[in-house]
């Protein structure tokens, strides 16, 4: 992991997307008057006849981008996570899941490390609300090279998606050589103390904590998590099998979200306790990002904590 260089994962997907555009001439962007700050400007700059500046009207820009799709066309439709999966849902519902629809609905800005922005903005239910639809697949994206692989990778796929994205830079994990497959977990070493299953910011969070752990001679794995519908069930009942501790850690509620889906697999295929770390039944609040993944636990230093405290 290079903490020297930090990307925002909204910065590698407007770049992702102006790459693909030119791969793929049915890629069309739509997004809801936040361009400048979703990145999808690059595209815009780059295809100004395949971008389409909706306005602050998000269930027409999905809708719209439903449309779109029964033309064989491939629509990226972004905005923030709050917008897209909150002011849109019954759009998602109808319109793109019910016909499974082939649109990509991209939703910025996810969690509390939207920052000052504070409790209004700060999507903590998304995950919870996107995989409780049939037919739509997942992803909360970890870092720059990964963003850039999924971007492309949905557009492959025929299927509506819902992907993942932050404002908050963060250490690049990956290198170009790294294999990725939708539905399918990535392992970061084989330590048997505890299993530390992560997505989006987290996994970045939980690889410091692997870290710091290994100088005390606690070794540790990390599971990054990009796909959480489907989940990789193979790989969390194996890491459940083989360590002492599951624990997941989210930049989302606890309620619905990654730890709920790790809980729902081990509990129908292999009985395991598991800690989950993440919001707890609570709204966001103002601060930077950075104050805020302490003030709600899901920094390294506060799983570590955790893994002592449980050990």
């Amino acid at each position: 992991m290079n903490i020297d260089k930090k990307i925002a994962t909204r910065q590698s997907y407007g770049e992702a997307l102006a790459t693909l555009g030119e791969k793929n001439k049915n890629v069309v962007v739509l997004d809801a008057d936040l361009s400048e700050a979703t990145k999808t400007c690059i595209f815009a700059q780059k295809f100004p006849d395949r971008f389409f500046e909706m306005g602050i009207s998000e269930q027409d820009m999905i809708s719209t981008a439903a449309g779109m799709a029964t033309s064989g066309l491939i629509p990226y439709a972004t905005t923030f996570a709050v917008f897209a999966t909150g002011r849109a849902y019954d759009q998602i519902r109808n319109s793109i899941c019910y016909p499974k629809l082939n649109v990509k609905i991209c939703g910025t800005h996810a969690g509390v490390t939207v920052g000052e922005d504070g409790a209004t903005h700060q999507m903590l239910e998304d995950i919870n609300l996107m995989r409780g639809l049939p037919n739509i697949i997942v992803m909360s994206v970890s870092d720059d090279v990964q963003t850039k692989w999924a971007v492309e990778e949905i557009s492959k796929v025929n299927s509506p998606v819902y992907l993942r994205l932050a404002r908050y830079a963060t250490p690049v994990i990956y290198d170009e050589y790294q294999n990725f497959e939708i539905g399918k977990g990535i392992q970061i070493g084989d330590g048997n103390a505890a299993t530390i299953i992560a997505t989006g910011i987290c996994v970045s969070e939980a690889i410091k904590a692997k870290e710091e752990l290994e100088k005390e001679g606690i070794n540790i794995r990390v599971v990054d998590i990009h796909t959480i519908k489907p989940i990789d069930t193979e790989l969390i009942i194996k890491c459940a099998n083989e360590t002492k501790k599951i624990i997941t850690v989210e930049d989302h509620s606890i309620i619905g979200g990654l730890g709920s889906a790790v809980c729902e697999v081990l509990s129908e295929e292999y009985p395991t306790k598991v800690t989950r770390m993440g919001i707890r039944d609570t709204f966001g609040t103002s601060g930077p990002a950075e104050e805020l993944i302490k003030y709600f636990k899901i920094d390294a230093k506060s799983i570590i904590e955790e893994i002592k405290k449980s050990s």
